[in-house]
């Protein structure tokens, strides 16, 4: 079976073709940002002529896009309009009490100046459900029909349909739908029931407007991918994948693509998972760093975390969806490095981007960044980038660091060099250790991988500030995103919200809603075409304690629902509460607020191939020795050292090193530091450890 995975990024899209045969095929293509489809398919023919291949042999193809992200933060989405119940109509303007803001009185609220839905094009209709789904007000038909008409001669291009309690009973929403494909059957229909099925009504109204706002561009994007895919005889068996980290069909994504958002960053998480359990490790932290952010995950056990749904947020909009637990920072590559009107030094988060890019690059920047500080410091060789075939000028990057951080701090070129990378470093590890340390979880049992283009040469010093006992640099650590897509299943979770508690628990209410979602995700998986014996459940509560305002999502076991397995899911909140707060309530009641279920498509699971073996010595692959200003111990200053450097192509499984080191290839450049041990493991992962002497 061969398997293609397409990570569309801002600068570059990532191709990885996997033969199950154990050939693996990666290429980089530039992007076409006004039709991602082009760049895409660009890439598939030319990765399907380097593995020299027939396009029509692609058995699946996965994608990741940033086509629903971009709409979103750029503000560019279809016009909307939204049907909601009588007296809610500036439910989407009001939204919650916090506010960028909290005490000033004169400021612009985001998501008032950038309106999902304009007011004139939010209607109401008479209709009222409570909130246990009893209908206390019949919908009137008539009106919805005069507004749906009113919303046509607007010329909006969706329609959003949010009624109070909705989730409870979505019997007015449907018939609404129904109208809606009667009389302005071209619109993009976006329901709250379907998609945002949970109490909370502002956050629902936001998630339901969203899927409008991105629904018909994104839509058509995917429309014109699988047609394109089509037509170039390329599978059109197309999966993307969601901010949950899974997969789902191309259909799917064209109904919800509001599950698309922030999906692009969730891929590396999942393929540095893969990689870990691969490699024997499989609790990791991921930091993936590119030319402008640094992505930072952490999956105790292999498992991804997902944020509370009062955090997923976009821009400047609430998405009551699904979302991994990753956080991104403005720290990369391209990173701007500055002294501001206080005379602070600063790096980030402003971006020289691809284009001009650093001042090294000879494209016309003029402006310091963490590349050009890191060729100044010998890392970065002049002829490393792309395996040569890009060549960067480091006189242009002493040049720009000279000017404008050394001479105004009154510090040596090389002393201003290591602080734009001793600052970006820090901002990276502050990261990790937010979503680690402050979360109840200990750095020192888990390994970092180093994913995308920058990512091995910060791991070296991260790993050192936080006692990360071991370093994981993949094989290929730029396209890792894109692998992550060949490593994950299709995935469809589905919510609802039930209310009850573990001191009384509606045993009957839970058995019930649980069993109607089981069969809800069975139904779906089924209709993508996947067979019984490759679907899988899992469940899932969200749980507080009475009088808190956020829950906890914990795991529920299956079987029958009765007095044990609430007893279950309560103890896994204590404990979960317990790590996250460092306080636990064993006497106290727990509310069971929200239940999902997870169905699962189970997908071949991809198996990374073995590299050819070697001994320990490592001496082949060394290519030539380089001076480069390291830290020789912990409290002294950098010294100028002579550094041997490796190419990755020639490094063989068993070899063996220690730091201070090199490692070149095409997609990346690794650093393993001094007091450091690196080790190729079978699959061709560099371990870096700490050494032993």
């Amino acid at each position: 079976m061969k398997r293609l995975g397409v990570d569309v990024g801002g600068t570059f899209t990532d191709l990885v073709l996997w033969d199950d045969d154990g050939t693996i095929t990666v290429h980089k293509t530039p992007s076409t940002n006004d039709d991602p489809s082009v760049g895409t398919m660009n890439g598939v023919a030319a990765l399907a002529q380097k593995a020299d291949i027939s396009p029509e042999s692609v058995d699946m193809f996965f994608h990741g896009t940033t086509v629903a992200t971009n709409i979103v933060l750029e503000h560019n989405g279809d016009d909307v309009g939204l049907i909601t119940t009588d007296g809610f109509r500036d439910l989407l303007h009001i939204a919650r009490k916090k506010r960028p803001l909290n005490y000033s009185n004169y400021q612009e609220l985001p998501w008032q100046k950038w309106q999902l839905v304009p007011r004139r094009n939010r209607r109401t209709v008479p209709e009222r459900i409570d909130a246990s789904g009893s209908i206390l007000t019949p919908l009137d038909e008539t009106a919805v029909r005069r507004e749906v008409q009113l919303l046509r001669e607007r010329g909006v291009a969706a329609v959003a349909v949010a009624f109070l309690h909705a989730y409870r009973n979505p019997v007015h929403e449907q018939r609404v739908k129904e109208i809606l494909k009667e009389e302005f059957p071209e619109a993009f229909i976006s329901l709250s029931s379907e998609v945002a099925s949970q109490y909370r009504e502002y956050e629902r109204f936001s998630t339901t407007a969203l899927n409008a706002f991105v629904g018909p561009k994104t839509s058509n994007y995917i429309a014109r991918l699988v047609d394109k895919a089509s037509h170039a005889d390329v599978s059109d068996d197309v999966h993307l994948m969601t901010s949950a980290g899974g997969l789902v069909t191309a259909r799917s994504a064209r109904e919800t693509p509001v599950s698309l958002l922030t999906s692009g960053v969730v891929a590396g998480l999942i393929g540095g998972c893969a990689i870990g359990a691969a490699s024997g490790y499989p609790s990791v932290i991921t930091l993936d760093v590119g030319g402008t952010s640094a992505d930072v995950g952490v999956a105790p056990d292999g498992r991804l975390r997902m944020k509370h749904l009062l955090d997923t947020r976009i821009g400047d909009y609430h998405a009551m969806v699904p979302m991994a637990e990753v956080d991104t920072i403005g720290a990369g590559g391209g990173s701007i490095a500055s002294i501001d009107e206080g005379g602070m030094f600063r790096v980030g988060p402003r971006s020289a981007g691809a284009i001009p890019g650093p001042a090294c690059f000879g494209n016309g920047g003029t402006e310091p960044t963490s590349t050009d500080a890191m060729v100044v410091l010998g890392w970065l060789r002049e002829k490393s980038f792309l395996s040569g075939t890009m060549t960067v000028n480091p006189s242009l990057a002493e040049e720009a660091v000279q000017e404008h951080i050394a001479q105004p701090l009154k510090t040596s070129l090389e002393k201003a060099a290591m602080g734009i990378f001793t600052v970006l470093a820090h901002s990276m590890t502050e990261a990790i250790s937010l979503h680690s340390v402050r979360k109840g979880y200990d750095p020192r049992a888990f390994s970092l991988v180093a994913e995308g283009g920058a990512g091995p040469l910060f791991a070296w010093h991260i790993a050192k500030q936080l006692d990360i006992p071991r370093i994981i640099i993949p094989n290929h650590p730029g396209i890792t995103s894109a692998v992550g897509l060949l490593a994950t299943d299709i995935r469809y979770e589905v919510p609802t919200t039930a209310w009850t508690s573990s001191d009384d628990p509606d045993l009957e209410l839970l058995g019930r809603e649980l069993t109607r979602l089981s069969e809800q995700a069975v139904e779906q998986l089924k209709d993508d075409g996947i067979p019984d014996e490759q679907i899988s459940l899992e469940r899932s509560v969200d749980c507080r304690y009475v009088g808190q305002g956020y829950e906890l999502r914990v795991q529920a076991p299956d079987g029958e629902i009765n007095g044990g397995w609430v007893e279950s899911v309560s103890q896994a909140f204590h404990e979960l509460h317990g790590r996250m707060y460092s306080q636990r309530f064993d006497d106290k009641p727990v509310q069971l607020v929200n239940v999902r279920v997870t169905g699962i498509g189970a997908v071949p699971q991809i198996k990374l191939p073995e590299i050819a073996k070697g001994g320990a010595d490592a001496s082949s692959a060394l290519v030539t020795t380089t001076r480069t200003l390291m830290w020789t111990d912990d409290a002294g200053d950098p010294e100028w050292i002579d550094t041997p450097v490796y190419s990755r192509e020639l490094l063989k499984a068993g070899n063996v090193f220690d730091g201070p080191a090199i490692v070149e290839q095409f997609d990346s450049t690794s650093i393993v530091g001094i007091g450091q041990h690196a080790k190729v493991d079978e699959l061709g992962h560099i371990i870096i450890e700490r050494s032993k002497s």
